[in-house]
């Protein structure tokens, strides 16, 4: 089948440009060799045959590879140009991240969400966004388009050993998600090639993944690729399912600009044969196009890729000060709202107050969901902080995860650029380190690197914390490390309302949030944490982040020695109990969230009372309770009476499940009281 004279017209065009800004890149290597970057060369035939077939309903997550594809929806090279050399303009990220990493929300093209450069990263957010379109169209959520939306995540072949590529394809054949995974194999890793590194290709790996439909062609033919293209992608807009297509094309530039091809490269030769280039230039000639015609075209594309880069190299760099902006999203919630504590028959456990805000959320929000291991209607969570939430809104909002914490946590990337709000669990704490990636690297700085224009709205609940010997996998506390992850929002409440206002905050705040759920307080069994109890509050209570709670206040003495306790989750019970017979010496300020931080609340304290005590439930070396005590000697010295101190778990790698030896590496209300004393008595 021969294609329409226009197509061939506007691919060749594209492709000129893409080759163009190659060879404009390598004519000018010391200039633009100043940040890393690649090119699309060797690939561009199957990138545009892509591009050509997307809508502005579409979304698409691009690997690093892929200028061409960006060119096919209409991008200009002066906006790549801009990313190239890191300008304060530069339209997808305002000079943060590399070349050819796109972030895109114009109304006329395809939607692009922000995704890292880390291979393979953003199949579990493209996936996440294709699950958010089933979702919706399941639940009766339609968008107003005449045609279906799908979602498109391009690979280099190399990236499709990555374990988190099997997390995304598991999900989309599991669910039959509208997706299009486009893997570009050219053969090689970086200096690997495919024979050492691979025990299959894409096509032939996709065949374990039952409900996936794969295909594999030439992928340096742009007839032979738009064809099979139009044809996916038809097919997925119109029946809902996943496909993967493989495409083999030659790699005919550098890895990047820091990794030359001579370098290691034995099939140079053999990669020119297989350049897209002459081959559509061909099936011009074949459709009637004159050479003249064609060189017009060629001539065209390398006059508008030089005047591109000659303005491209005047433009503006970003000032000192760009450096600040979209760190986070505004959230409108800045103000405590609601009534805290009503009068109420029967006070509430802290479990059934998260339970409840999400049950209110999800009555209010249609677009609200929640997902994660066990959460479903058989169970409604290991800690029953589910239960009944699918027999009320349903197993499309309220539904089982595989054990894929990666997925889990990333896949809320792609329902939050969509319009949904995910809320989803990690089952415990200990669990979470290989949800840690997709957090770090997708999560936490999608709204900076994409400045500013895609935040990801999710809420991601941790049970946490040792309680009724869970031994060394289910006692864990994490937050030293979540607290280094700049990006995202850290709740860590000690009390039922608490988790019910910062709940319903994090809601309709427009980022990421954390929220740390202790499991020893979530039924107050463990002595001593009645008061995580509470009268529950009203649906509308909201309790903004970084406001710090003074759990028990004292006066200014003059002659009797007096310190704060720092603390949050379970230390402000051991605080609390400890405390009893000294109320007049003791104050103590409930954190509530480790990030944004109340320092104002804390040095306030600190200043008053002349001496600190910071307890935590982790082990204090390296700790987030030690970065603590340092911000508060460096702001309070003067103030101070005593060197600030900490008091938390044993130094040990892990919670042993022994009671006595559990016991013996936590704090406790009589190892809280002591320090207590020891600090005083200082």
């Amino acid at each position: 089948m021969n294609l329409d004279k226009s197509i061939l017209k506007k691919a060749f065009s594209t492709m000129a440009t893409a080759k163009a800004m190659a060879m404009l890149y390598e004519d000018n290597f010391k200039i633009v060799s100043k940040y890393v970057h690649a090119t699309s060369r060797g690939h561009e035939a199957i990138q545009i045959a892509m591009a050509m077939q997307l809508l502005p309903q579409d979304y698409a997550f691009p690997y690093y590879r892929d200028d061409a594809m960006m060119l096919g929806i209409g991008m200009q090279p002066y906006d790549l140009m801009l990313q190239l050399m890191a300008k304060k303009d530069d339209p997808f990220s305002g000079g943060r991240t590399y070349y050819c990493h796109p972030s895109l929300k114009d109304a006329d093209k395809p939607k692009i969400p922000h995704q890292s450069s880390a291979t393979g990263m953003q199949a579990i957010p493209a996936t996440g966004a294709a699950m958010g379109f089933w979702y919706k169209e399941n639940t009766g959520i339609q968008d107003k388009n005449q045609e279906n939306p799908i979602v498109i995540c391009s690979l280099g072949d190399a990236s499709v050993t990555e374990g988190e590529i099997a997390e995304a394809l598991q999900m989309a054949a599991l669910k039959q998600l509208p997706i299009l995974y486009l893997v570009q194999d050219n053969g090689w890793d970086i200096s690997a090639n495919a024979a050492e590194t691979r025990a299959q290709n894409a096509f032939e790996y996709a065949k374990g993944f039952h409900g996936i439909e794969a295909i594999s062609i030439d992928g340096a033919n742009f007839t032979e690729s738009y064809l099979a293209i139009q044809k996916v992608v038809q097919t997925i807009r119109e029946e809902r399912r996943p496909f993967l297509v493989h495409a083999k094309v030659p790699l005919l530039n550098h890895h990047t600009s820091g990794v030359r091809m001579e370098w290691y490269r034995d099939d140079l030769e053999e990669a020119q044969l297989r350049d897209p280039y002459p081959v559509l230039k061909q099936q011009l000639l074949e459709a009637g196009f004159t050479k003249d015609e064609i060189k017009t075209i060629e001539d065209s594309a390398v006059a508008k890729v030089q005047a591109d880069f000659d303005k491209a190299q005047l433009a503006e760099d970003p000032k000192p000060e760009d450096l600040f902006t979209h760190d986070f999203a505004p959230t409108p919630i800045t103000e405590e709202v609601g009534e805290r504590n009503p009068e109420r028959e029967d006070k509430v456990v802290m479990v059934d107050c998260a339970l409840f805000a999400v049950e209110e959320l999800m009555k209010k929000h249609q677009e609200c969901l929640l997902y994660g291991q066990d959460v479903g209607g058989r169970l409604g969570g290991v800690f029953r902080e589910a239960a009944t939430l699918a027999q009320k809104f349903g197993d499309e909002r309220v539904f089982n995860t595989p054990i894929q914490e990666a997925f889990i946590v990333g896949s809320t990337v792609g329902m939050s650029a969509v319009g949904l709000k995910p809320i989803v669990e990690v089952q415990f704490a200990d669990y979470i380190w290989p949800g840690l990636n997709q957090l770090f690297t997708e999560v936490s700085r999608s709204c900076y690197l994409s400045n500013g224009k895609w935040p990801v709205s999710m809420i991601l609940r941790v049970p946490i914390g040792a309680y009724g010997s869970g031994g060394p996998y289910h006692s864990s506390s994490v937050e030293s490390v979540l607290t280094n992850i700049r990006g995202i929002k850290i709740a860590y409440p000690s009390n039922g309302a608490d988790l019910k206002g910062l709940m319903k905050a994090a809601y309709y705040d427009p980022n990421p949030v954390v929220i740390l759920e202790h499991k020893g307080l979530y039924w107050s069994k463990v002595k001593g944490t009645d008061a995580a109890r509470v009268n529950e509050p009203s649906e509308d209570y909201m309790l903004p982040f970084g406001k710090a709670n003074i759990v028990q206040e004292i006066w200014e003495q003059e002659t009797e020695e007096t310190l704060t306790i720092i603390t949050y989750g379970m230390g402000v019970h051991w605080a609390l109990n400890a405390s009893v017979t000294m109320k007049n010496q003791v104050e103590i300020i409930d954190l509530r969230t480790l990030y944004p931080l109340d320092e104002e609340t804390i040095f306030k304290s600190v200043k008053k009372a002349k001496k600190c005590l910071v307890v935590t439930e982790e082990p204090t070396n390296n700790s987030f309770a030690r970065s603590l005590a340092g911000l508060i000697q460096e702001n309070c010295f003067k103030y101070l009476d005593a060197p600030v101190m900490v008091i938390g778990s044993e130094n040990m790698p892990a919670i042993p499940l022994n009671s006595t030896l559990e016991f013996t590496m936590i704090p406790n209300v009589d190892k809280v009281k002591a320090k207590i004393e020891a600090l005083l008595a200082y």
